[in-house]
């Protein structure tokens, strides 16, 4: 899994590639929790390269949408890959995110 973190004026893209599974969860959560801790509650996570996450990703990513959310900010998924999107309403979480089909219309939703 690769992580690219990018400050823009509102908001912080963050692109994930490769497989978010059990062992790299706690890399993604540990970067989502490093920008938080810096104050940007605007996030846009990019899933457009992510061939396969797991629970454990999920897990990360519904408690960074719960931390940016009770400061005032959010938390929007951009271009999800297919097996992300089923992977999403299987767990139930479509309704729990605002989700982009790009970066572009998540990062201007802000």
């Amino acid at each position: 899994m690769h992580i690219s973190v990018s400050e823009m004026r509102r908001v912080t893209l963050i692109e994930v590639s490769g497989r978010v599974d059990s062992l790299s969860a706690t890399k993604l959560g540990e970067t989502l929790n490093e920008q938080i801790e810096a104050g940007h509650i605007q996030l846009v996570i990019d899933l457009s390269n992510v061939e396969y996450i797991s629970s454990a990703g999920l897990r990360e990513i519904v408690s960074a949408a719960k931390k940016v959310r009770s400061s005032g900010g959010d938390l929007r998924i951009a271009s999800p890959s297919q097996r992300v999107r089923d992977v999403l309403q299987l767990a139930g979480l479509l309704e729990l995110f605002q989700i982009f089909p790009t970066q572009v219309e998540a990062v201007g939703s802000f």
